[in-house]
């Protein structure tokens, strides 16, 4: 099984990316969805972030205020760290990550994407490969930002410096897609992206995958049997 570590940075348009394997059948799991049923109302990680920030970050409908939540967070690198220790995040969306491997795996799934935003920050990428690192200049990425989310350039800039920044993550990366262009641009380097994550598995990969190891099991079971019948 091929698990392919997709990552990049805020505004980087890395959910375009992933959009764009969905559209083209390869299974992805999405660490930002599993991110969100962490916080899901009534969830003890929504608990523990409410008694850590108050409720003043909650909407009338008692869900997180994710924008405002992010305001607080990101001005301040002790507040994440809060967030972090708080919502005992890293250790619950890893939990769902791999269940959600496991049962791509089990459907027999031979090649995935798993869409992590952090991928490095939480040290998956020892579980990845290759990794698809989505870039954009600095520039590009405050001025995407910005005109997305209605952030002052002060705000663009305190969410994009909290995390590592894409240059090194670019140094990281098996293939890299730059993304400073448009979407014709983007779509000629997915194509040859695409191509190279269809490419066939490797022996490692294969034992991997539902395949595989259906194979070995095949393989003892029929070993077993002869050894039987010789001891006879």
């Amino acid at each position: 099984m091929r698990i392919v570590g997709l990552t990049g940075g805020i505004a980087s348009g890395k959910s375009t990316v992933s959009n764009l394997f969905k559209a083209s059948g390869i299974p992805v799991v999405d660490a930002y969805v599993i991110a969100r049923n962490v916080l899901k109302k009534g969830s003890s990680g929504w608990k523990r972030v409410v008694a850590a920030f108050g409720e003043e970050i909650l909407l009338p409908s008692r869900d997180v205020d994710r924008p405002k939540l992010g305001q607080i967070v990101f001005s301040s690198d002790s507040k994440r760290q809060l967030l972090n220790t708080s919502a005992d995040g890293s250790v619950h969306i890893n939990r769902y990550i791999f269940w959600e491997i496991l049962k791509q795996w089990a459907k027999g799934a031979k090649v995935i994407v798993v869409d992590i935003p952090l991928l490095f920050e939480a040290k998956m990428d020892r579980w990845t490969k290759p990794i698809v690192v989505v870039w954009v200049s600095q520039e590009t990425q405050l001025k995407r930002l910005m005109e997305r989310d209605g952030l002052s350039q002060e705000d663009a800039g305190n969410r994009v410096v909290a995390q590592i920044s894409l240059d090194l993550k670019r140094s990281k990366a098996d293939v890299v897609i730059e993304n400073n262009g448009d979407l014709d641009h983007l779509d000629q380097q997915f194509s040859k992206v695409l191509s190279e994550i269809r490419r066939p598995l490797t022996w490692t990969e294969f034992w991997r995958s539902r395949q595989g190891a259906f194979s070995v099991l095949g393989l003892v079971t029929s070993g077993l049997f002869v050894c039987k019948q010789f001891s006879y």
